[in-house]
């Protein structure tokens, strides 16, 4: 569905539908308007309109509390995501300025292993990411 279908109006008239024609009345689909009160809870946004697909009030306000949280979690783990990427190319580039190799695969192959261990199969893709963004594609 089109960003433009979910925030216009859901009333049948405002999207042109023929509810008797095409019953695709609010109590068909399971909506309650005497309940939630507007058409925007109706499709699952809460009362400031964001989508938490629920139009109970008080979970869509749960989702919301959680998913600030998720948000602060993505904003730090970008952050280090960051900075371990530029620690890693120092790490690199002071390396090979001693005259070192440019990889040392025993270390990598370390914090692969580190990450599967703690995240399951899931660990060795992010541990490889996280590598390839410190070092740059092979």
């Amino acid at each position: 569905m089109s960003a433009d279908l979910i925030d216009q109006p859901a009333s049948a008239a405002a999207t042109g539908h023929d509810t008797a024609k095409n019953g695709n009345d609010a109590a068909r689909h399971g909506h309650d308007t005497a309940k939630n009160g507007n058409d925007a809870a109706r499709h699952g946004h809460d009362t400031a309109g964001r989508q938490t697909g629920t139009s109970d009030q008080l979970a869509a306000d749960e989702i919301h509390a959680i998913r600030e949280r998720i948000d602060a979690i993505d904003q730090a783990l970008i952050d280090l995501w960051l900075e371990r990427s530029h620690l890693s190319q120092q790490v690199g580039r002071t390396r090979m300025a001693s005259g070192g190799t440019r990889l040392v695969l025993s270390r990598e192959r370390e914090i692969v292993e580190r990450f599967r261990e703690a995240l399951g199969p899931d660990g060795t893709q992010v541990a490889l990411l996280l590598l390839r963004a410190g070092r740059g594609p092979l």
